[in-house]
C-alpha cells in the first residue's frame, strides 16, 4: 500500500496495482473506488494512516463495478452499512444485473509476456476466492449534481470502460477521480507512464472509451486521479490529449 498526499484533505492510495481516493472533511470520508477484495485490509489501514476509520465512511463512489474497484466495499460494510453510489447504468452492473469485464480466456492470453504473467498471478491473488462479489443495492444518481458528501463530488459520465462508467469531480481540488476513463499507467501497458487508455483488451467499447475523453477537456481540472498509476497535474485538456495520441 502506498498513500499519496494530492492536497489537503485529499488522498490517492494504491493497493494490489489500483488506486482508491480518500476525500476527508473533518471526521467524515468519501471513498470513491475501493480496491480488490483483498485489498481490504490495506484499504482499512489506509484510513487509520489518515486518522480515520471505517465508521467514517459516508458513502463509497463508484467509478465503475470491476472487481479491483468495487472489491473493498464488503470490507468496509462489515463495520458500517455504508451507501454504495455510481451512475445509475454503473449500478446495474454493481448489482450483476449483467457482468462485463475481462475473461479468464482473456486474461490467460496475457501470459505470453513476463508483464503478463506477473499480473495475472498478482490479480488472481488479490481477487480469489472472490471472483463473483456484487453490491446489490448500488445506487445511481443523477450525472451532473453534486453530492452532499465530502469533496461535494460531482459524478461526469465517461463510459467506454465499462457501459456506466462514471468519473468523480472534486470542484475544490480541481481534481477528477477518472478511474478507468484515463489513467497513467499499467503493468500490462507498453505505453509507459503518462496519461493513456487502458490497453484495449480492457474495454466493453473502445471507441466509446476515446469518445467519453473529449468533454473532459472542459473540465475545470488541474489533477487526475487516475484509477491506475501515479497522481497528473496539469490541465486536464492536455492529459486528454497526450491519452488519445498515445494511441
Amino acid at each position: 500500500m502506498r498513500i499519496a498526499e494530492v492536497a489537503e484533505g485529499l488522498h490517492l492510495v494504491t493497493g494490489t496495482n489500483v488506486n482508491w481516493i480518500v476525500v476527508s472533511e473533518g471526521s467524515s470520508v468519501t471513498l470513491i473506488d475501493s480496491g480488490y477484495p483483498n485489498d481490504g485490509e490495506a484499504l482499512l489501514a489506509s484510513l487509520a494512516a489518515l486518522g480515520h476509520g471505517p465508521e467514517d465512511v459516508e458513502a463509497v463512489l463508484l467509478t465503475h463495478a470491476h472487481l479491483d474497484h468495487l472489491g473493498g466495499v464488503r470490507t468496509i460494510r462489515r463495520h458500517r452499512p455504508v451507501e454504495v453510489l455510481t451512475s445509475e447504468e454503473e449500478a446495474r452492473h454493481a448489482r450483476r444485473e449483467y457482468l462485463d469485464q475481462i475473461t479468464p480466456l482473456q486474461m490467460l492470453a496475457q501470459c505470453g509476456r513476463p508483464a503478463g504473467r506477473r499480473w495475472v498471478a498478482q490479480t488472481l491473488r488479490a481477487v480469489l476466492p472472490h471472483a463473483s462479489i456484487s453490491v446489490d443495492d448500488a445506487r445511481g444518481v443523477a450525472l451532473g449534481e453534486p453530492l452532499d458528501l465530502p469533496g461535494r463530488p460531482v459524478p461526469v459520465a465517461t463510459s467506454g470502460h465499462t457501459p456506466g462508467h462514471t468519473a468523480w469531480l472534486l470542484p475544490a481540488h480541481g481534481a477528477l477521480a477518472s478511474g478507468d476513463a484515463l489513467v497513467t499507467g499499467h503493468p500490462i501497458s507498453r505505453r509507459g507512464e503518462g496519461p493513456q487508455l487502458l490497453p484495449s483488451v480492457f474495454a466493453a467499447d473502445e471507441v466509446g472509451a476515446r469518445d467519453a475523453l473529449l468533454p473532459l477537456r472542459d473540465l475545470p481540472v488541474d489533477v487526475v486521479l487516475p484509477g491506475h498509476g501515479e497522481v497528473h497535474r496539469g490541465p486536464i485538456g492536455d492529459a486528454v490529449d497526450r491519452a488519445l495520441d498515445a494511441g
